[in-house]
């Protein structure tokens, strides 16, 4: 037996209401059919047991870290992630052999022309279309193609829509992605980029002063005129995070506002399905480790380890902290034989990988550390959700 969704299609951008059919095999040919239907439809057929697209849902501020950490999640599963070929050379996607990756400011309802007449920011929820977000991520989960708008970056208009093919792995990364209770649901596995206010305005300093000639004033005016939203909007969404990297100013250097030594914590939610927090050492212990000495290389400040379990808004989270920074990064394997649940395919996996992108920013310190991690424990439950979907017919069928 197959299970068919017919989709019938309202507009360019998509929006599809769905009906279920199921067709039976009897060796004659079947006429059977969900009724007339006066819109062009789609109709997507899966056989028992089939996968479906997992659905990855990253959210953080701009400027915060979502690109690197999407080629460092992309790189686990192989392949070069790239946008579209033949298509619109302004398109956020970007496509691999496992992976599809799409922006979400490309669900702005309004244009920078628009949001300006109105008064109102890309964060604000009234500048987006969750409707459209909606329908779409829960297609491209059930199998099914979309046509997805395109918010231009450089012209700040919304282009012509691109299609978009349902991927064995679908990340959706922007702002909101847990916003709205219908798309987050949607979501197998969710993290959050958590970067506090004094690193966030110190690499964007660095970035806006010494990259685009801005002056101070303005980066400052720049931060103040979005954090209303940011801290009405987006910021709450890291309460329903399945994974949290926050990223705070050091405490090995007493007063230390440069960010450029960093302490990160990689908050883990307990009890979500086929994910297990990472540990060091001894698995719901409390411990505080400095692993400088023979095996480790450490210039001043140094690096200082923590784990332990504690309560983030309400729930039970396991916590693993790195303060400092890595001067070797080939030493780094000392330490990933410390930590268990990595969640690698042979030992020494989370070192090559931090090898293979030293030159990603935060690959000497927890930032990238702790993202490469994540993206081990992504791929480990991709494999389970894939295997349990396997095998589920089967358990059917002995019942």
């Amino acid at each position: 037996m197959a299970a068919c969704t017919v989709y019938t299609v309202q507009s360019l951008n998509s929006i599809f209401h769905q009906k279920q059919v199921f067709f039976y095999s009897t060796g004659k040919k079947s006429s059977r059919r969900s009724g007339s239907h006066s819109r062009p439809c789609v109709i997507t057929c899966a056989a028992a047991g089939q996968s479906r697209t997992v659905v990855i849902g990253l959210a953080a501020d701009s400027g915060c870290g979502k690109s690197t950490f999407m080629r460092r999640l992309t790189s686990v599963f192989g392949g070069a992630a790239e946008p579209p070929r033949g298509g619109n050379p302004d398109s956020n996607t970007l496509i691999s052999d496992t992976t599809t990756v799409i922006c979400l400011d490309d669900y702005h309802s309004l244009d920078r022309k628009g949001r300006k007449e109105k008064g109102v920011t890309a964060l604000d929820p009234r500048a987006n279309n969750f409707d459209l977000m909606y329908d779409q991520v829960k297609a491209l989960k059930e199998g099914v193609a979309v046509e997805k708008p395109i918010y231009n970056h450089v012209t700040g208009l919304l282009d012509p829509p691109e299609l978009i093919k349902p991927p064995k792995i679908l990340v959706i990364e922007g702002l909101h992605p847990m916003f709205d209770p219908r798309v987050r649901d949607l979501l197998d596995f969710s993290i959050y980029l958590d970067i506090s206010n004094e690193v966030k305005f110190a690499w964007k300093i660095q970035r806006d002063m010494t990259e685009r000639g801005h002056s101070l004033e303005s980066i400052k005016a720049s931060i103040e005129a979005r954090k209303p939203d940011f801290e009405a909007y987006i910021d709450p969404q890291k309460q329903h995070a399945d994974a949290v990297i926050e990223v705070l100013p050091t405490q090995l250097i007493p007063g230390d506002n440069e960010g450029k030594v960093l302490r990160v914590k990689l908050i883990m939610k307990e009890g979500v399905k086929y994910f297990s927090p990472v540990y060091l050492f001894d698995e719901g212990s409390t411990i505080s480790w400095i692993p400088c000495g023979r095996k480790l290389t450490c210039s001043y400040p140094g690096i200082k380890f923590f784990y332990g379990p504690e309560s983030y808004f309400g729930h039970e989270v396991t916590v693993a902290e790195m303060d400092g920074q890595f001067d070797r990064l080939d030493e780094l394997i000392y330490v990933e034989s410390h930590l268990s649940n990595l969640s690698t395919k042979f030992y020494g996996e989370v070192t090559q990988q931090m090898l293979k992108h030293s030159d990603f920013p935060g690959s000497n310190n927890g930032t990238g550390l702790f993202q490469t991690i994540i993206g081990l424990k992504i791929r480990d439950l991709y494999e389970q959700i894939i295997a349990g979907k396997a095998t589920a017919p089967a358990g059917a069928a002995k019942a």
